[in-house]
């Protein structure tokens, strides 16, 4: 008996692996960061939409690869079959990126139905692989008035639950209606400020994550679930 096998007798020690720092060298992706951005409104001016699309700017300036999923035509989630095409352009999507940002309006207290439907069409499982484990996420939410965290309290629940890594940093924009332009283009203030440090450090996990995704999300409760599992099949009787 070991002195892992005394002190922790519950241990599968083949499955019990104690965390490499020499794991976490970075490998050198040789493309660009790959960020989703999904938001939360139908608009035609639509602030969730405008605040992307200055994120975007951002994330392309600092080296990404920024894709915005236009949300217009999605079907409920349930109401139609997964093969719709729109569904299978969002689950795609949701396999090329590494790190996404979510953007939402406060709609009686909460994310919009409209961002949530997204995320509710991609499934936990998809061909054995969830598609979005291991994945940074940035949050952010604009108010029609003062300003609320409500949206983004949620959607960090939301994210957690999809086994992505939430940055720490947000973005909440109060009376969004004053902070653009009639372009669209967001106008100077600690508002716009905040969005860029949100992107930079967005960037940063993700530089830093994605060539270590595999390593971060192996888990030793699924390595001795998949142990027991093949020991069941070897031993069966009958195949």
């Amino acid at each position: 008996m070991t002195s892992l096998d005394m002190a922790l007798p519950n241990i599968d020690t083949e499955q019990f692996h104690t965390p490499d720092e020499a794991r976490f060298a970075n490998k050198g992706a040789s493309h660009k960061p790959r960020i989703l951005l999904l938001y939360g409104s139908l608009r035609k001016r639509s602030y969730s939409r405008l605040v992307v699309e200055e994120c975007a700017r951002l994330l392309n300036h600092f080296g990404a690869e920024a894709r915005i999923f236009d949300p217009t035509g999605l079907p409920l989630p349930d109401a139609e079959e997964d093969s719709h095409p729109r569904v299978q352009e969002l689950r795609e999507l949701m396999m090329w990126s590494e790190g996404q940002v979510w953007c939402s309006p406060e709609r009686h207290g909460a994310m919009t139905g409209i961002l949530k439907s997204q995320i509710d069409w991609v499934p936990l499982n998809l061909g054995g692989v969830r598609p979005t484990q291991g994945k940074t996420l940035a949050v952010m939410q604009v108010c029609g008035g003062s300003q609320s965290f409500n949206a983004v309290n949620q959607m960090r629940v939301l994210g957690r639950w999809m086994r992505m890594v939430t940055i720490p940093n947000q973005s909440s924009v109060p009376k969004a209606f004053l902070e653009f332009e009639e372009d669209g283009r967001m106008k100077p203030s600690p508002f716009y400020n905040r969005i860029v440090d949100v992107m930079e450090e967005l960037m940063k996990f993700t530089l830093m994550l994605r060539d270590n995704k595999d390593y971060f999300v192996d888990r030793y409760s699924e390595r001795v679930e998949s142990a027991e599992q093949v020991s069941e099949r070897v031993n069966q009787r009958a195949i």
